[in-house]
């Protein structure tokens, strides 16, 4: 067995009032602390306006809060934008990159994520870098080699810098939809990814590299993923919005 993370992240995207969203958390942290037992990690990634609300509010507790986003420049005249020495005045650790909402609406690149994980690192932020393929990607046999491109903003990182980096493994085609990839599928693919690291950082990173998956993971789904060799947890969507669904789900790990 490897001593890799096992995380449950939620993804809040763009739901819940900050009211809400402490509501939310305070849920989360109650079932933590009564029903957690297998040492899995809590992250929670809610929108930026809640983040240091709710960073305070878990200060003492096993709840991570990330950010869903940042810029990769330090500071400067990019309005409507945050940096991550913001993110860290705030209590935030951890930081989504390449979300494929991201990638999709707003024409986030390969290149802009590795300059955004650079960052992070130099900042002491842990990178939860997200990759996927489409359905059209898929159905044309491209998945690994999309995987792979999207895995070279890594390529160039010293070795020693993994430890601030988790990979999210989320097909597209599966975010959202209700349609999950067999836990077969999903495997297959994190088996790619840790082989794709391992061929150009060695095994010993490869295998303390923790991989999630995203896409459609439900308290029911979740044992079965979770079963699977490489998966070493998920970043969840619509099921971290119900605390019952989000610890059910981190309750499998």
């Amino acid at each position: 067995m490897t001593n890799r993370k096992k995380i449950a992240a939620g993804n809040w995207k763009m739901h819940k009032s900050l009211l809400e969203g402490q509501g939310l958390v305070q849920e989360i942290r109650t079932m933590v602390q009564s029903e957690l037992q297998n040492g899995a990690t809590i992250m929670v990634f809610p929108p930026f306006i809640h983040l240091s609300a709710l960073a305070k509010q878990c200060v003492g507790s096993n709840i991570i809060i990330g950010a869903q986003n940042m810029h990769q420049a330090e500071q400067g005249a990019f309005t409507g934008e945050v940096s991550a020495s913001m993110l860290k005045s705030v209590g935030v650790h951890y930081v989504l990159i390449g979300h494929s909402e991201r990638r999709q609406y707003f024409n986030e690149s390969n290149q802009s994520c590795k300059e955004k994980i650079d960052t992070a690192i130099l900042n002491e932020i842990t990178a939860v870098y997200c990759i996927g393929e489409t359905l059209e990607e898929r159905n044309a046999n491209q998945h690994f080699e999309i995987a792979e491109q999207q895995l070279a903003a890594l390529k160039h990182l010293a070795a020693s810098s993994f430890s601030k980096i988790v990979v999210a493994y989320e097909p597209v085609w599966a975010i959202g939809t209700g349609v999950t990839a067999s836990s077969a599928q999903a495997n297959e693919m994190h088996v790619f990814i840790r082989k794709t690291i391992a061929n150009w950082f060695g095994e010993e990173i490869a295998n303390g590299l923790s991989i999630l998956y995203g896409g459609s993971v439900k308290p029911e789904n979740a044992k079965e993923l979770f079963a699977m060799s490489d998966i070493d947890g998920a970043l969840i969507g619509g099921a971290a919005l119900k605390s019952r669904d989000f610890i059910d789900i981190a309750k499998s790990l």
